[in-house]
Parts: C-alpha cells; structure tokens; sequence
C-alpha cells in the first residue's frame, strides 16, 4: 500500500517540457524589418553629414574668398571724336616759349658721323646686349603643353603632345595666372607648365575667350615647389599699345614666334592703325617686320621689360603671312581681368566703330559707338536695335567711341538690364533719340 501511494507521488511529479516551434515566417519579417530600418536609418544619417558637414565645416574653418584680380588701369589717349563727345576742349595747349633752334650745316652733320666708327665688334656689342635683355625677360615666359591620349591599331595608349607659349601675368597669393594661346590646347586631357627654371607643374584652365582664341591657366601654389615659391615670381608688367605713334618701336618676340619654343626675334613695330572687328568690341593689331612661322605664340615686349601685346596667328594679310602680328595688350587688357576672375563676360551683339570727325561734320552723326551689324537673335537685335543706330549712352554714362561702349559692356554681367540711349536716323541730317532696355546675355 505505501508503495503505490508512493508510485503515485512520483507520477504526479513529472512533467514533460516542449520546446516552442520557431515561427519562421515571423522570424524573416522580423529580421527585414530591422535590415530596412538600419539602412533608413544609414541613409538618413548620411544625407545629414552631407548638408551638415559643410555648413559645420565653413563655421569651424571659414574659407576666404577668392582675392580679385585687378590690373593697373592704361592710360588711354582720347581721341578728338572721345573729347568732342564728352565736351572736353580740344585744343592744344599754348606751345612752350620759342627757344632758338639750332641749325647744322652739312659739313658739320658730316665731321658728327664721321666720328661715329661702326664695325663688327659694334655690331656684336649690340647683339650681346639684346641677348641679355632677353635672357632677363624670358622668366616671364612659360611653355604650355598639350597632353592628349590616343589608341592606336593595337588598342595601345599613346599619347600626343602640342606646345605653345603663355606668360605670367599675376600672382594673387594662392595661386599663379598664366596668359596663352588656347587654340592648340583646347582638346587637352592635361596642360602641363614649364617654367624658366624647368619647374613642371599641371595647370587648370580658368576661362578662355572664344573671340581671340585666348585663355587664363592658373597654377595653385601649393603645387609649387617650396624653393620656386620663395622666390619672387616674374610677373610681367603691361604696356600700352594706344599710343599714337608706336611705329617704329623696338620690339622683342618672345615664346615661339619662330614655331619652336623658347624662340625670339627682334624688330619694330611698322604699323599700330590696323584692328580686328568682333561683336561688341575691336582690338588694336600691332603689326611688325620680324618673320616667323605662322603657327607663332608668344609676346611682345618693348626694350623697358612691358608686355605690349599677344602674338596673334591666322590674321594676317595674305601678302604677310610669315609677319608677325599680335593682339594690342591695351585692347585685351580687361578681358584678361575678366577671365582672370572667371567672371561671364556679357554679351549684346552688335559691331560698329567710332564716327569720324567728317561723318559728324558733313552729315550730322552724332558721336558714339556706331551700329554696323547686328548678330543675329542677340539681345540687341531682339530689343530692336538696328543698323545705322549710333549708341550714345549706357545707363545714363555717354558713350562717345566704340571703345567707351566695349568697356561699359565690361562692367556688367550676363542677364543685367540696362537702358541703352540710341541715336537713329528719321531723315538726312536729322536724327531722333530712342531708349531701348536690354537684358544682356552671355559670351559663347
């Protein structure tokens, strides 16, 4: 008997567990779901680094801007339409007292040269100071070259390189400014610089101007070796191309005027009366009598160290095809500030010239920039502006030559509105004032 009371005990004491069956289903929505919140969550957290880090980033280390690029201002002589237009008096001023002259006669012009000994050792005196001089003034100079790559028949990578020169026109603390002829480099995968001391570094382009074919490559001065950055950089001063009698300057050919690099020839200037016409601006040409190849770059300077202009290719005449020609550096002087800053360069679309002192004279054209065509579907032609109009205002600033609209053009910007005072002609001799308001648009 106690013995089945005590089998019974026990058998009530056991029990038997069971193990709860996975719910395999509940399992894998479970773990999606905590998959696709971890990469909400990632994402989110990443968007936010990114709009944060550089407002953050800015409050913590405020980036300076960039210093603006500012050339010295030229000295441009007024032309008599410029002082008619603006009221300013064109009459000379009272000549200095007579002083008396001083007349030789033959003979003693004669017994002058005589003393005047000119030989080959004179002669090459004269070659070996222009030889210095050139020596000084070409660290001003740069070779720009061209890197491109190309695949052959065999699928092999080549690469292929074209030359040009450029000068160092600024130096603004971060980073070095180099002038060149961007036509042979415009398909370039890398422009590389060689400097005068063989210092070759890679070089961004900073804007380029599709009417001259000119561009502003600039070099960040943390690329630089530290000895070249101590060193004081030759930045080359300008010149000025306006003068009136600039026929018969010396002049130094600097860069590749010859078609190879580190060339140079010497000369004179033979002619400053020529221009080249583009929309909405002339440039001066200096025209010399050094022969060089037509596939010439580089610079002209004077024999005082000054850039006086840009050498040019495939403008000149067909009669002078191996003269070199360049660009005025006066002319080209506030396009170069532009593109030094990477500033849009504004556009409205007209070619002209300046009025003669005879047009105004004989017929009545008032001075100003006068309209000889209109490109078009430019924002000159869409707010009306026809050939024949002269342009006598911006905004209020008379405009008395073709040049004085060129630079007031130049202060603006692409998508400005100005009100442009226009001239027109209602009958011979007759002419009646328009206003048109233009929004400008931007340079191609």
């Amino acid at each position: 008997m106690p013995d089945s009371e005590q089998n019974n005990q026990n058998d009530f004491l056991m029990e038997k567990i069971k193990v709860k069956p996975v719910n395999k289903k509940k399992l894998i929505r479970k773990t999606i779901i905590t998959a696709a919140m971890a990469v909400i969550f990632g994402l989110i957290a990443c968007f936010t680094f990114l709009i944060l880090e550089p407002v953050i980033n800015n409050w913590l280390y405020p980036e300076e801007e960039p210093p603006l690029v500012v050339f010295p201002e030229d000295q441009q002589e007024m032309s008599p339409e410029e002082m008619l237009a603006e009221n300013i008096p064109t009459e000379s001023p009272p000549p200095p007292p007579e002083q008396e002259s001083v007349v030789l006669e033959d003979e003693q012009i004669q017994e002058i040269l005589s003393e005047v000994t000119l030989d080959l050792e004179s002669y090459e005196e004269l070659y070996t100071a222009l030889s210095a001089y050139t020596a000084s003034i070409s660290r001003h100079m740069v070779t720009v070259t061209a890197v491109t790559s190309n695949v052959d028949w065999f699928q092999d990578v080549q690469e292929s390189r074209s030359v040009c020169s450029g000068v160092i026109i600024y130096n603004t603390g971060r980073e070095l400014l180099i002038l060149t002829d961007f036509s042979s480099l415009e398909f370039a995968e890398k422009l590389l610089l060689t400097f005068y001391d063989k210092t070759i570094v890679e070089a961004r382009l900073k804007q380029r101007d599709q009417d001259t074919g000119l561009a502003v490559l600039s070099v960040d001065l943390l690329d630089m070796p530290e000895e070249f950055v101590e060193d004081d950089f030759p930045v080359v001063t300008f010149g000025s191309s306006n003068g009136h009698n600039l026929a018969g300057t010396p002049v130094v050919a600097m860069g590749s005027p010859m078609g190879v690099s580190n060339s140079m020839g010497y000369g004179m200037i033979t002619s400053s009366s020529k221009s080249l016409s583009m929309t909405d601006r002339n440039y001066g040409l200096l025209l010399t009598d050094i022969c060089g190849s037509r596939n010439a770059s580089g610079v002209l300077f004077d024999l005082k160290g000054k850039m006086l202009g840009i050498i040019m290719k495939d403008q000149a005449d067909d009669d002078m095809q191996n003269v070199i020609s360049a660009f005025g550096i006066s002319d080209l002087q506030k396009i170069v500030q532009k593109m030094s800053n990477a500033s849009p360069v504004a556009y409205m679309g007209i070619t002209g010239g300046d009025v003669p002192r005879e047009a105004n004279k004989q017929f009545g054209v008032p001075y100003g920039a006068y309209v000889e065509e209109v490109a078009m579907d430019s924002p000159a032609m869409r707010a009306g502006i026809q050939r024949g109009d002269v342009i006598t205002g911006i905004n209020g600033t008379t405009i008395g030559s073709y040049r004085g609209y060129s630079n007031a053009l130049l202060e603006r910007r692409p998508e400005d509105t100005v009100e442009v005072t226009v001239m027109r002609q209602v009958q011979e001799g007759e002419y009646k004032e328009m206003i048109f308001s233009i929004e400008l648009g931007e340079e191609n």
